[in-house]
C-alpha cells in the first residue's frame, strides 16, 4: 500500500512536513450559542498564534456510557449549526458519523468525516465515508495495534479516498485504563498522517459508573510527547466550563488553559524544526 503522505483540508495541509495542525471544540454541542461562542473563542487564539484551525464538534455522542446521558442535538440540527460556524469563521469542520446513513447528509456538510475509535473496524461504515469524498480521520480503535491501521486505510482506498487521517488515542491497558505509545505515531505515519488526541487519552473510559472519568492533567505531558514524536497535527475537546461540560467533563481541556498549551506545543516544534 502506498503512503498518504500529506492530505489537504481547503488551504490547511496535514503531513508530509506542514506546520503543526488544531483540530479542536467541544465534546458534544450543547447549544448553538454555546458552540458559536467556543468556536470563535478558540479560532481567535489560533489567529493569535498563527496556528491552523479544523473545528470539531459532535451532533450525536452514540456511544456514551449511559443511555441517560446527554447525546447533542442529532445529525440535521447538528450539521445546520456546524455549517454556521463554517460560514461565520471561515474554518474547516469535522464531526462524527456512526451508521453508514449518516454519511450522505454529513459529507454535504462536513469538510472531513470522523470515524470513532469504536467503529473503526466497521467496513460498511468507512465505505460509506470514504464514498463522500470528504477528508476521512479514522481513529485508532483502543483494541487496535497500530499496524492493523493498514487494513483500515485500505478499505477507504478501495473506493478511490486516498485522503485519510488516522488518529492515535490511547490503548487500553486493564480496565478503565488507556496507555499511549508513541511508537504509534511513526507507525501509523507509514500509512497516513497521523493526528494525536491527547484529551480522550486521559481518559477512564465508563470509570465513573454511568460516565467515563479521567486525568486532564496529564494532557499537556502527552501533547509534548506527541509533538516530539512528529504527530502532524494535535486533536483536543475544549471547554469553557469543564466541570459544567455534558460530555467528558473530567478530560475536556479548560478555554482558560488553551493557549498556554498551544504555545508550548508550537515552541517545541520550532525546536525540533531546527
Amino acid at each position: 500500500m502506498d503512503t498518504i503522505t500529506r492530505v489537504e483540508v481547503g488551504s490547511i495541509v496535514i503531513g508530509g512536513g506542514a506546520p503543526l495542525v488544531l483540530i479542536a471544540g467541544p465534546c458534544v454541542m450543547e447549544s448553538e450559542a454555546h458552540t458559536l461562542q467556543l468556536a470563535a473563542a478558540i479560532d481567535n487564539i489560533c489567529r493569535r498564534l498563527q496556528l491552523p484551525l479544523i473545528f470539531k464538534a459532535s451532533f450525536d455522542k452514540a456511544n456514551r456510557s449511559s443511555i441517560d446521558s446527554f447525546r447533542g442535538p442529532g445529525l440535521q440540527e447538528g450539521l445546520r449549526i456546524l455549517a454556521r460556524v463554517r460560514l461565520e469563521l471561515g474554518v474547516p469542520i469535522l464531526s462524527d458519523i456512526h451508521e453508514a446513513d449518516q454519511a450522505g447528509a454529513a459529507g454535504e456538510v462536513l469538510d472531513i468525516v470522523q470515524i470513532p475509535a469504536f467503529l473503526c473496524r466497521q467496513t460498511d461504515l468507512i465505505i460509506a465515508a470514504a464514498q463522500t469524498g470528504k477528508v476521512l480521520n479514522i481513529k485508532k480503535g483502543q483494541f487496535m495495534a497500530p499496524e492493523e491501521m493498514a487494513n483500515t486505510v485500505s478499505k477507504a482506498g478501495q473506493v478511490g479516498n486516498r485522503r485519510v487521517l488516522l488518529t492515535e488515542r490511547g490503548t487500553f491497558f486493564g480496565y478503565h485504563r488507556l496507555v499511549n505509545d508513541m511508537t504509534a505515531i511513526a507507525k501509523m505515519q507509514s500509512y497516513a498522517p497521523v493526528i494525536f488526541d491527547g484529551t480522550h487519552s486521559c481518559q477512564f473510559p465508563g470509570g465513573e459508573g454511568r460516565m467515563s472519568g479521567g486525568q486532564r492533567e496529564y494532557a499537556p505531558l502527552l501533547f509534548r510527547a506527541a509533538v516530539a514524536a512528529g504527530a502532524d497535527a494535535l486533536f483536543l475537546e475544549v471547554h469553557d466550563h469543564p466541570a459544567a461540560a455534558k460530555s467528558d467533563p473530567a478530560t475536556v481541556w479548560p478555554l482558560d488553559q488553551l493557549e498556554k498549551l498551544l504555545t508550548d506545543c508550537l515552541r517545541l516544534r520550532a525546536a525540533l524544526s531546527k
